[in-house]
């Protein structure tokens, strides 16, 4: 059992520095991330995913299907940042071994230390990696979603969309809303 608190709605993404992978091109493999960048002048929004392990069964299923709408978030001026408590060497092995992986346009974060995962709350206790744990960060650097699902079951990337889209409406959407339909309006 863990006693950590889940970092929450409204609350500022916590500071980090971490390695990431960004390329399989030698030379160009690794950046440095830093937490500077969820605060911006451009209004440009983040949306960091976790998952537990690489080289596992449901995780590139969900990297992958992020993968495929990268370009969804770019239109919807939104960052993707992948992240698990991996090192940045396995997160490059694994897109070196794993075909759908190969072509990734988003950075996977290497938490190794497991100090972010801790500090947002989503570090399981027992073998200390990360729940399947979506964030939708504003440009002012705070949390406006979050959510997390049990390790055996895969999150649904469309519907991290369609939240974005409602969050960026900045007005009151009501159940099952979509993108293009009437927000609710107060008399």
């Amino acid at each position: 059992m863990t006693t950590q608190k889940l970092i929450t709605v409204g609350e500022k993404f916590p500071a980090f520095n971490k390695n990431a992978v960004v390329s399989l091109e030698k030379g160009k493999e690794f950046i440095e991330l830093s937490s500077d960048l969820l605060e911006n002048d451009d209004n440009e929004w983040t949306v960091m995913f976790w998952w537990p392990k690489d080289f596992t069964f449901v995780c590139p299923t969900e990297i992958a299907e992020f993968n495929k709408h990268v370009d969804d978030f770019r239109d919807r001026d939104t960052r993707l940042i992948g992240a698990s408590t991996d090192s940045e060497f396995v997160h490059l092995a694994w897109r070196k071994n794993h075909e759908d992986l190969r072509d990734l346009q988003f950075p996977m974060l290497a938490d190794t230390s497991k100090s972010l995962a801790e500090e947002l709350g989503i570090l399981e206790g027992n073998e200390k990696v990360a729940y399947r744990a979506t964030f939708i960060i504003d440009p002012q650097g705070i949390i406006r979603w979050v959510s997390v699902y049990d390790l055996n079951v895969g999150r649904n990337v469309k519907e991290v969309i369609r939240v974005l889209d409602a969050l960026q409406t900045d007005e009151l959407c009501p159940c099952n809303w979509e993108k293009g339909e009437a927000t609710l309006q107060v008399a």
